[in-house]
């Protein structure tokens, strides 16, 4: 059986084809498929005889909601999907005054290791396909009842990771045909996977490079992110000025503050030093509490600011959303794996 929401509409009309029908059910199947339907029956518009074709050829995903937790404080809402074979991945919508943002998940789990993030507590499990990245926006769309403007990929995995199945995801999602969500409403996260900039910068896309930098020195980064030990730092920022070079596009820097890890005065010197050259933004982010990590948050975050701004940098603290849900990415998965641990024994 053939995953049929992952196709492009191109794969999809050449399917139909060799099966003797016109070009036309191409564009009739794929509108169905980006309109969140459940079943082949819901094709209205497609004859008996080739909806049975597909179902005995095909299957449509479909997620199922896990857990949801609404915030009484800003309306933020955190979903747990379950997906077709029981994994459960987070999905993240929140409103701003520019539209509604959806923070997708790339991976069930994260190899990455960060050692302050509860996605990676597990390891991964398996990378997500286009279909199970595309429901989210799709299925979080129509359970909200809120219309998605912008999308993030700062969910749980590193997409880098997965890239073959990412880019797949944003052909789909971007398609005039389907949700229709252009580049530049779509922002797409690096823990520092320098191949994957690299080859990013090739494809050229108008989307947003968000960096996941959290540290701007080799010593700090590499206790706090195993990733650098791949990709050092040093490494990381030169990907970063090509990036700039070939695209032309900012690069925005996420750095969770870190008590007394990451967040001193030499540091913001050294990070306003390495990014020089290059319209960054650094896009300061209050650390959510996990319970199985060592760190804390930073009591630093608006002095940290003002020394990066001392420097000519641009410099934002997030905006904090869903303070009263499991809001930080892989808490509400982390409680769901446990809870069915206990049930288990």
């Amino acid at each position: 059986m053939t995953d049929l929401k992952s196709m492009t509409l191109e794969e999809i009309t050449a399917a139909l084809r060799a099966m003797g029908e016109p070009s036309f059910r191409g564009k009739q199947v794929f509108t169905w498929l980006h309109r969140g339907i459940t079943d082949f029956d819901e094709m209205m518009n497609i004859p008996k005889s080739l909806r049975e074709k597909l179902r005995a050829e095909y299957y449509i995903t479909v997620p199922t909601v896990a857990r949801k937790q609404v915030s009484k404080l800003d309306g933020t809402i955190k979903y747990l999907w379950e997906l077709s074979d029981g994994n459960c991945i987070e999905t993240v919508l929140m409103s701003y005054h520019h539209g509604n943002t959806v923070c997708i998940s790339s991976q069930v789990g994260c190899r990455m290791g960060c050692k302050f993030c509860a996605s990676t507590l597990a390891g991964k499990v398996r990378d997500l396909t286009p279909s199970e990245m595309l429901d989210q926006v799709l299925f979080t769309q129509l359970d909200s009842g809120r219309e998605i403007s912008n999308i993030v990929l700062m969910g749980i995995g590193e997409p880098m990771d997965n890239r073959k199945n990412v880019l797949r995801f944003l052909e789909l999602i971007n398609h005039p045909d389907g949700m229709n969500i252009g580049m530049r409403h779509i922002s797409l996260s690096t823990c520092g996977v320098v191949p994957g900039i690299d080859a990013l910068a090739k494809d050229n896309l108008q989307l947003t490079l968000s960096v996941s930098l959290h540290a701007p020195d080799s010593a700090t980064r590499s206790r706090i992110m195993p990733v650098n030990n791949a990709y050092d730092v040093e490494e990381l920022f030169a990907a970063c000025h090509r990036y700039f070079k070939k695209t032309g596009r900012r690069i925005s820097f996420e750095y969770a503050m870190i008590d007394g890890v990451n967040d001193h005065d030499w540091q913001a010197d050294l990070l306003a030093e390495k990014i020089h050259g290059m319209p960054g933004h650094v896009n300061l982010i209050p650390l959510n509490d996990v319970v199985e990590s060592e760190f804390k948050p930073s009591k630093r975050v608006a002095a940290f600011q003002k020394r990066l701004e001392s420097h000519g940098l641009t410099a934002t603290v997030r905006r904090s959303l869903g303070g009263d849900i499991d809001a930080s990415c892989g808490q509400l998965r982390r409680k769901e794996m446990k809870a069915r641990e206990g049930a288990a024994q």
